[in-house]
């Protein structure tokens, strides 16, 4: 028999099932109402801002890097505008096949393989990196035709540093060159990211590199709205960049030119400063380089001449390589025998042509001996033994103690990045420098060298000429500066002012013989011959450097081999009344001081006073001079 359902009951299942029904939808929509609530509302600000950055690029304008100049306004280093075919990784299928299809629209040559490849290692795969720079018009326009075969390829416009002069004064402008993983730490590390975007250059070394911050200028952005494919379809708002500060330095580079003329191809350094502010009126490194080689990328064969060299280009031997002064430093030991008292002006000795010293024979360069030698003849015809017994009498505690603040030994703070400390020998020092007790321990056979620029002693070019410039400027002493100006965009100049470091206490009556000395240095002592016939009155002293010991033996240089000869060296300063430069000349084993470096210091003075050379270079003569250094 059918069995029959009691229609209330169906009736009450229906609407229990109509409740849990209307139930669930509620709950579905409560649960849709409260996550449009917290899309909507609660996280209202973080999704408009994400549909924001979909729809609006944030695009980085490269600020114009500052232009330098010499102290009469040549241009030293500048920027000029050309078009670059460049290849985004990330957006193109096979490399190697766009490269291959590119060179058939545009040259491009196994160094722009090479140089592509070096970069691309170098960057992040997003990046876009050139394969070509410096496009000619038509080829921007040939490859504008077939652009569309190319994706991930663009023609850009960009700015390239240039150094019109080439290798002159190198090693003070530095180059730039692409931005590393050093260079983002460094970065990073004095919080300039955001300042770094979208640039793709930095200073490497010189100018460039110290005053990078000034150069680079401040980067601005703009804010374009872009379509799904990512192209920009209209601008939305714009911060311009700020350009960088250009620099107006203290260097003449009209001297700069003699100076680095006179050197030929000789290796050396030459630094001359203008006593009165610490400004370089020239900073010589020889043998140079061409700084441009490096603003595309410098080409592996380039790199490896560069720095294979046995020249060594790249060093900057003006304020990084530390050299015995010889007898340059003769003029300074004679004004610590005078400061401490040890000597006084009437003081003179007999010199026998040696120094006798715990069964040690130090030897002049005289045989026989200079006959009685004051403090002025001492310098004059350059007295090894006059120096000798001072050294002695003064002991090696007084001569550093008496040296320091010249700076002998330190840092003299130039504008410029990789300047050595150079080596003042003392006792403390050499407990530093070696680890072994027993060869910590100082003897007095030491001090003795010390006294005639040799021994421990080693100073780069730009600490000698900068004692030279306090010695002459009564003492005062200046931090040596090469930027004199710093131009921002409107015009405006802020002005580096002289930094004085400290007033050294000397005697006048001890500063005015020792000055009178040096001028007679130039008059009939031993760089009479390069001045011969000057207009003006210069004091100087000339100076040899041993490069290796000769163990009691006589130095002939033509039995030593060329890179073993004596450094020669030169101080001089001119006018001697009012000096208005102070300069110390190095000629890597150049011999004799009045031999090499002395003919140098006469051009540099000539030009620099009278915008004149030498009518006769003096030296011509300098196989007649002699060796009473």
């Amino acid at each position: 028999m059918a069995e029959f359902r009691s229609p209330d009951q169906d009736n009450a299942r229906f609407r229990r099932r109509v409740v849990v029904a209307a139930l669930f939808a509620l709950v579905c929509f409560a649960l849709l109402a409260s996550r449009f609530y917290y899309l909507q509302v609660k996280r209202h600000d973080y999704y408009l801002t994400r549909a924001e950055d979909n729809r609006i690029a944030l695009l980085p304008t490269v600020p114009k890097r500052g232009t330098i100049v010499d102290r009469n306004g040549v241009v030293l280093a500048r920027n000029y505008a050309a078009y670059t075919l460049e290849i985004t990784p990330s957006r193109v299928d096979d490399l190697e096949a766009t490269i291959n299809a590119l060179s058939e629209i545009v040259t491009i040559e196994p160094r722009d393989r090479r140089r592509f490849r070096k970069i691309l290692d170098e960057s992040r795969n997003f990046d876009s990196v050139p394969i070509r720079t410096r496009l000619t018009e038509d080829e921007v326009a040939r490859f504008i035709a077939q652009r569309y075969r190319f994706r991930g390829v663009e023609v850009q416009a960009r700015l390239f540093r240039d150094y019109p002069l080439g290798a002159t004064a190198s090693h003070i402008i530095g180059y730039i060159g692409r931005i590393n993983t050093r260079d983002e730490e460094r970065i990073e590390e004095r919080g300039d990211t955001a300042n770094y975007r979208g640039s793709e250059y930095i200073g490497k070394s010189g100018l460039e590199q110290s005053y990078e911050v000034e150069l680079h200028g401040q980067t601005g952005f703009e804010q374009v709205e872009v379509n799904a494919g990512g192209r920009a379809v209209r601008a939305l708002s714009r911060s311009p960049a700020v350009p960088g500060n250009d620099l107006e330095l203290t260097l003449d580079i009209e001297l700069q030119k003699v100076a680095e003329t006179a050197f030929g191809k000789r290796r050396g350094a030459l630094v001359a400063i203008e006593p009165e502010t610490g400004g370089v009126l020239a900073l010589v490194s020889t043998p140079t380089f061409d700084p441009n080689l490096f603003v595309d990328g410098i080409s592996a064969q380039d790199w490896k001449e560069l720095n294979d060299s046995p020249d060594h280009p790249l060093l900057n031997r003006a304020i990084y390589s530390a050299y015995p002064p010889g007898s340059t430093f003769k003029p300074f030991m004679a004004m610590a025998g005078l400061t401490t008292g040890k000597r006084h002006l009437g003081y003179a000795m007999a010199d026998p042509g040696y120094f006798n010293f715990g069964g040690h024979r130090f030897m002049d360069d005289k045989i026989g001996g200079h006959g009685m030698v004051d403090i002025h003849k001492s310098i004059v015809v350059s007295c090894n033994t006059f120096y000798y017994q001072l050294a002695n009498d003064l002991g090696i505690d007084a001569i550093a103690g008496f040296m320091a603040p010249f700076g002998f030994g330190s840092r003299t703070g130039i504008d410029l990045p990789g300047e050595a400390e150079g080596v003042l020998p003392s006792p403390e020092w050499k407990k530093k420098r070696f680890r072994k007790p027993e060869l910590q321990r100082w003897y007095g056979g030491e001090t003795i060298s010390v006294g005639i620029g040799q021994g421990y002693n080693a100073y780069t070019p730009v600490q000698l000429a900068n004692a030279l410039a306090a010695l002459v400027n009564d003492g005062k002493l200046f931090r040596p500066h090469i930027v004199r100006n710093v131009v921002d965009a409107r015009g405006t100049k802020r002005v580096v002012e002289p930094e004085p470091l400290r007033q050294i206490a000397l005697n006048p009556a001890h500063m005015a013989a020792v000055r009178a000395a040096m001028v007679d240095v130039n008059k009939s002592g031993t760089g009479a011959r390069a001045f011969r016939g000057a207009a003006y009155e210069v004091g100087g002293k000339t100076g040899t450097a041993q490069v290796f010991s000769l163990k009691g033996g006589r130095y002939v240089e033509g039995r030593v081999a060329e890179r073993l000869r004596d450094h020669s060296w030169f101080i001089a300063y001119a006018p001697a009344d009012k000096p208005k430069i102070a300069l110390a000349v190095l000629v890597e084993n150049g011999g004799f001081g009045a031999q090499s470096a002395a003919p140098i210091a006469r051009q540099v003075i000539d030009y620099h006073l009278l915008k004149s050379l030498p009518a006769h270079p003096a030296d011509e003569d300098a196989e007649a001079v002699e060796s009473e250094e």
